[in-house]
């Protein structure tokens, strides 16, 4: 099965009309009729059954079409890449993080990098889940961490970019938004929005606040849960800096507070390429400049 075998199935499945689906692939509808039959005699099952009205995918074709989504994706988006480099670049660094923000002058750090190695191309890859695991698998070249979850892996050079502070997240209307400085204090009567993941010391700072000051509290299974909770009135949160998407839907403020959390990116010890050092040395000065960089 070829990639326009692929695309035949995919866009019958789309629309389940052999006509429809050859004028939209601009291919005639006995071609469509053929290449989709050469591949049901290749895997030896049906795909789609026909009738007067159209087409309909089997129970095995729905199956089978649900994989081939997924994989057909992944396989353009390797051809676009092999494309790029066939055109433009000899090497790659491969740098994975959770979410934009987490490394905030990425931009800025890829654009000035690529004037001084231009054929080395820069992809990011964003993973909130999968992507310390696929830098470990080798899948990556970079990955973004908190230190603290890569204290004990063997075979990793940390690279520390800057101590993330704690601010609170509220409605852009909050009264707590005319504060320079925001104390525990500020959040008795309030509910607090927490767990989603919170690293330990950001537990710890949470438990605290709890137990010493009278505040509600109301647990959300994640960040993006908790974001939902505060724009739908719920509550307010605690989170490092590095989690601000910057799209000016919350106010971020400053809290009194001496956590910090250790952020860095850790590339392969047996890596010694000098475009990747050059990369991380790059990266390293932003942050030297902006120690603690606002959000």
């Amino acid at each position: 099965m070829n990639t326009k075998q692929m695309e035949y199935i995919l866009e019958l499945a789309q629309v389940l009309n052999f006509n429809r689906a050859a004028e939209n692939l601009f291919i005639s509808q006995p071609t469509l009729t053929y290449q989709i039959k050469a591949v049901e005699n290749e895997i030896g099952f049906a795909l789609f059954e026909r009738s007067g009205k159209g087409a309909m995918l089997t129970p095995a074709g729905a199956q089978f079409v649900g994989t081939l989504r997924t994989l057909y994706g992944q396989l353009k988006e390797a051809i676009e890449q092999g494309q790029n480099f066939s055109a433009k670049y000899a090497e790659s660094i491969r740098i994975t993080l959770p979410i934009r923000s987490a490394i905030y002058f990425l931009p800025q750090v890829i654009a000035q990098f690529s004037r001084s190695f231009p054929t080395v191309n820069v992809i990011p890859s964003f993973d909130w889940q999968h992507g310390q695991e696929s830098f470990l698998q080798g899948e990556q070249d970079v990955t973004f961490a908190m230190e603290y979850t890569m204290k004990r892996v063997p075979d990793v050079t940390c690279h520390h970019l800057f101590d993330s502070h704690i601010y609170l997240i509220t409605e852009k209307n909050d009264a707590l938004t005319k504060k320079p400085l925001v104390t525990p204090s500020d959040l008795k009567g309030r509910t607090l929005m927490v767990g989603g993941g919170s690293p330990p010391m950001l537990r710890a700072l949470q438990q605290r606040i709890i137990s010493e000051i009278h505040v509600d509290y109301f647990n959300s299974p994640d960040h993006d849960n908790t974001l939902t909770n505060v724009a739908a009135h719920k509550g307010v949160c605690l989170a490092p800096g590095f989690l601000n998407d910057h799209n000016g839907e919350f106010a971020w403020l400053d809290f009194d507070s001496n956590v910090v959390i250790p952020c860095g990116v850790y590339t392969h010890k047996n890596d010694k390429r000098q475009s990747l050092h050059a990369f991380i040395e790059l990266l390293q000065h932003f942050y030297r400049d902006q120690p603690d960089f606002k959000v």
